[in-house]
């Protein structure tokens, strides 16, 4: 059954080729989630290996412990090894379906551990995504 959900959840960053995610690897980060559907489906079994042989599921949502997990309500869609993101094989393609825009801002999160706090700047850890995205941009 497909539902609406819209509320913070936390999602792992996995090890991909993905520009967005560079040197954020292995950080497990709250994150706003809106959506009523966003299951990854594969349709050929063939196009999922590739996806798991070639990392490219960036993000997986986790439980409070930082596992990975596709129970709800942990993965809010029930994604397949509870994918939350997915990149292209050259890491400039990003799908997902959490929402790191809503709360790349301290003052965005619903609560946040002391040490993932900024120096002041009220940056949260998310703002790192939009940076990657410039420099490469920018090179």
């Amino acid at each position: 059954m497909c539902r609406f959900e819209s509320r913070f959840s936390s999602v792992k960053i996995q090890k991909s080729p993905s520009l967005f995610f560079k040197g954020m690897e292995g950080s497990s980060l709250g994150v706003w989630v809106a959506h009523g559907e966003g299951k990854f489906y594969f349709p050929d079994e063939g196009v999922y290996k590739n996806a798991v042989e070639n990392n490219l599921m960036a993000l997986k949502y986790c439980n409070d412990d930082a596992v990975e997990t596709s129970d709800y309500p942990f993965c809010p869609n029930g994604s397949r090894d509870g994918i939350a993101a997915m990149c292209s094989d050259d890491g400039r393609f990003l799908a997902m379906m959490p929402h790191p825009e809503r709360c790349f801002l301290e003052w965005q999160w619903p609560h946040m551990v002391d040490g993932l706090r900024s120096d002041g700047d009220n940056a949260g850890p998310w703002l790192k995504m939009f940076q990657n995205a410039r420099v490469f941009c920018e090179q």
